[in-house]
């Protein structure tokens, strides 16, 4: 018993010595702090493990936590809360313009005002009779189109390609009619709404139709609808430059993913899609007008990339939508133009009928709908303007072709719903956040 407690005394002795002195044992030093590494794991003094990555992971924020509740309102997935927060959310863009109207009372009464002289000079009797019908025609006709063309670009839901469906069958059927008919002289009415021959000859009407003949008839059209997109690239611009301004970050995904390009938050393999957009930024902001012009007339899938860069490096309007409208209604357009009046030619399209039977298994298949098709529309062209072509029969391929017109129109429609729900669940969501 006493060796023991002799033993235990000399070692609380070494203890206090070591804790006075500060002396080493296998190397550390006991009592004192330590320096731990995990460089070298292998050595027996360095007992502590390395980090298993098993331990608490930093938890979504509230904002991100909204935006996953967010992408739930679909018609899909909550059919009645979507349809009750659509509504909720047109009703409150409703009361947000009378609002706004209430706070600009000047430029309401400026309209009201130039809405009543012109509505007072359309219904007056005069000698400018006239040239009201044209104007009024060719007003309608050009708002008409750059209302389409706006609706292609601005973003509401998933867009809708008005080009696929409405400019590019117009100026397809203007094309195959000046061949069918050897003539551009179409009988107005009911042109431009429908497209038939013309019943008596006349002087233009003998001559040649050449391509750039058909590209002067469509290009009116053609160049609204291009000026519309040029209009619904701006949305973008404004959001970016508001947000730059004022410091706050909107909740829209394409303007988050550019903040983190710009902040060097990328993946290290990037796709082709990535390094699109990445070249694309870059030579927006180091060219300036010159690169928006060749980005905006040439089909570019990343064009709002371009207006949310322009709009965050406060990229002065007038560069920025002047280069748009150049490139989109005047450049872009004429190629899309020259492509389609090439491609609806009359030798081209006989010469795409012949060679599908060339298909194996399915060319036959296909040749016999789509030359029936090409016969019902020469067979339209020919017919007295005002005639009801409801009683003539509905080929496979018009069938088809209206059937997946009807399916984009409804799918635009239903993503404006979707859309209009999940605005309304953000306003719910700023306004607790304000409260708390």
């Amino acid at each position: 018993m006493v060796r023991q407690k002799k033993k235990k005394n000399v070692a609380l002795a070494e203890d206090n010595d070591v804790l006075a002195n500060g002396k080493k044992r296998n190397g550390a030093v006991q009592g004192m702090p330590r320096n731990v590494s995990f460089e070298n794991k292998a050595t027996v003094n360095n007992y502590h493990l390395p980090p298993s990555g098993k331990g608490m992971k930093p938890s979504p924020s509230l904002g991100t936590l909204n935006r996953i509740e967010r992408e739930k309102f679909v018609l899909w997935k909550r059919p009645f809360y979507t349809l009750y927060y659509c509504i909720m959310e047109i009703s409150c863009l409703i009361l947000e313009f009378l609002q706004s109207l209430i706070h600009h009372k000047l430029y309401v009464l400026l309209f009201i005002f130039t809405t009543f002289g012109l509505y007072y000079g359309y219904n007056t009797p005069g000698p400018h009779q006239i040239y009201i019908l044209p104007i009024q025609k060719q007003l309608l006709w050009c708002l008409y189109w750059i209302g389409l063309g706006v609706l292609s670009s601005v973003g509401f839901g998933t867009g809708l390609h008005t080009f696929l469906i409405y400019l590019g069958p117009h100026i397809a059927r203007v094309t195959l009619a000046a061949y069918e008919c050897n003539s551009l002289d179409f009988p107005e009415p009911p042109y431009p709404l429908d497209v038939t021959c013309p019943t008596e000859p006349t002087v233009t009407g003998t001559a040649l139709v050449s391509l750039w003949s058909i590209i002067s008839k469509v290009r009116i059209e053609s160049l609204m609808w291009g000026a519309g997109t040029a209009l619904g690239e701006l949305p973008p611009y404004f959001m970016a430059r508001t947000a730059r301004l004022s410091g706050e970050e909107p909740d829209d995904e394409e303007y988050k993913e550019f903040i983190a390009f710009v902040h060097g938050d990328r993946p290290k393999e990037m796709s082709w899609m990535d390094r699109g957009k990445l070249f694309m930024e870059r030579a927006v902001t180091s060219l300036g007008f010159p690169g928006i012009l060749l980005f905006a007339s040439v089909p570019n899938p990343f064009f709002d990339l371009a207006g949310i860069t322009c709009g965050h490096f406060l990229v002065p309007f007038w560069t920025f939508f002047g280069a748009t409208l150049i490139g989109k209604a005047l450049v872009k357009m004429h190629v899309q133009m020259l492509f389609v009046v090439v491609a609806f030619s009359e030798h081209h399209v006989e010469n795409l009928i012949t060679k599908l039977k060339l298909i194996p298994h399915i060319g036959p298949y296909l040749q016999g709908p789509l030359k029936e098709f090409f016969k019902q529309q020469k067979k339209t062209f020919h017919r007295k303007p005002g005639d009801n072509i409801a009683n003539q029969p509905t080929s496979l391929v018009q069938t088809i072709l209206t059937g997946f017109i009807s399916l984009m129109i409804i799918g635009f429609f239903l993503s404006i719903i979707n859309s209009l729900a999940q605005r309304y669940h953000k306003r719910i969501c700023d306004r607790l956040k304000k409260q708390n």
